[in-house]
């Protein structure tokens, strides 16, 4: 049979895919490796179809390695047996518990069958909970930026695991980039907050993420034509042509041209 490593999404239940909905609905038995994770999963499935697994709070890496050991253990039989599904919240292969879950398995138990369902990551809702268009052009950059740290490097770049927002503003934007923050977005426990004022984020909180700018970094795009500099509209362009490129739509600035047959 097979594990399904499911991701749930941000965190509000309603964004969890269909298929990964489904995956938990058939699954014989569910783990979660945390408070958040389960109730989401919990919304979907009865609580006595849950699965224990004891992750310690630690940074002790052989603590640790026991723990993942601990878990295959608990998880391989399930998954041989029937169907299991270990959840995360986001995206099963993106900065998630699954991976070491998965290692292990394929250390000591490879003979279990493994399939990922994606799920919505903060790295993309971000741009919707905060109204950021993250448009076509330029480079765009993912760090980790935790005890106050702000890695530079493109003009446009996703910081996360942010637990010194006023540091770590003060750094960005001595550096050029305008920044927003966001913090439990889409989540149902706690309180959503989306701000350019890193005081009111002074509480440190592991779910906390930002989006920074250099003002270079914003190119022309094709409908920005149709927006004056005060936000109205622009009178008087009534001939759009329609048969541009898909990739100049897009404000890419990419020119229609002619591949020749290879």
């Amino acid at each position: 049979m097979t594990l399904y490593g499911v991701g749930l999404g941000p965190g509000d239940p309603e964004l969890i895919t269909l298929k990964g909905r489904r995956a938990l609905e058939s699954a014989d038995v569910v783990y979660t490796p945390g408070r958040l994770s389960r109730s989401v999963a919990t919304e979907y499935i009865d609580e006595n179809r849950l699965g224990d697994l004891d992750f310690p709070m630690t940074r002790d890496e052989e603590k640790l390695r026991r723990a993942w050991r601990d878990a295959a253990e608990t998880v391989a039989p399930a998954a041989r047996d029937g169907d299991a599904a270990f959840v995360t919240l986001g995206d099963p292969n993106v900065y998630s518990t699954f991976g070491h879950l998965r290692r292990t398995l394929d250390a000591f138990h490879p003979g279990v069958d493994v399939e990922l369902v994606p799920g919505v990551s903060a790295v993309t809702a971000f741009a919707s909970a905060l109204d950021v268009e993250v448009a076509a052009g330029g480079s765009l950059a993912l760090h980790e930026a935790a005890n106050g740290a702000a890695p530079t490097g493109p003009q446009r770049m996703i910081l996360f695991k942010i637990t010194d927002a006023p540091e770590t503003a003060r750094k960005l934007e001595a550096a050029g980039y305008e920044v927003v923050f966001g913090r439990r977005l889409y989540m149902e426990q706690g309180e959503t907050v989306v701000t350019d004022d890193p005081t009111d984020l002074a509480e440190r909180d592991y779910y906390t993420l930002a989006y920074a700018e250099q003002p270079g970094a914003r190119q022309q795009r094709a409908t920005d034509a149709f927006v004056s500099a005060d936000g109205g509209h622009v009178t008087g362009i009534d001939d759009v042509d329609e048969e541009r490129s898909e990739g100049v739509l897009c404000g890419d600035g990419l020119a229609h041209r002619e591949v020749p047959d290879e």
